[in-house]
C-alpha cells in the first residue's frame, strides 16, 4: 500500500464521518459509536491472529487489510491522525538508538 493511497483512504474515512450516507458501511460504523468501532477492531485483530497460524497468506493479507481499515476508522472516530501514531513510533525508535 502506498502512502498516497493510505492518505486517500484516510480522507475517504473522514468524509464518511462528516457527510454520512445511508449506503456507507463506514458511516454506519460511525453512527454506532466508538464502542462498536473498537469492538470491530478487536474482532479483526482476532481474525488476523487466527489467520497468522494458518498457511494461507491470502486470507492473512485480507484480514490484515480489514484490521488496518477498521483501525483507521477508530483513529478518525477519536480525532487522532495516523501521523500522530507514527510520530510516537519514530520517537520510540530514536530513544532506542
Amino acid at each position: 500500500m502506498s502512502v498516497e493511497f493510505l492518505n486517500t483512504l484516510k480522507t475517504i474515512i473522514r468524509e464518511r464521518k462528516l457527510s454520512p450516507s445511508e449506503s456507507s458501511y463506514t458511516a454506519k460504523l460511525f453512527a454506532r459509536g466508538t464502542n462498536k468501532i473498537a469492538q470491530k477492531v478487536g474482532e479483526e485483530a482476532v481474525e488476523l491472529v487466527i489467520e497468522a497460524m494458518s498457511a494461507n497468506d491470502e486470507l492473512f493479507k485480507n484480514e490484515a487489510a480489514d484490521l488496518l481499515f477498521h483501525y483507521l476508522i477508530l483513529l478518525e472516530d477519536r480525532n487522532i491522525d495516523l501521523d500522530e501514531i507514527i510520530a510516537i513510533l519514530e520517537e520510540r525508535h530514536q530513544q532506542r538508538k
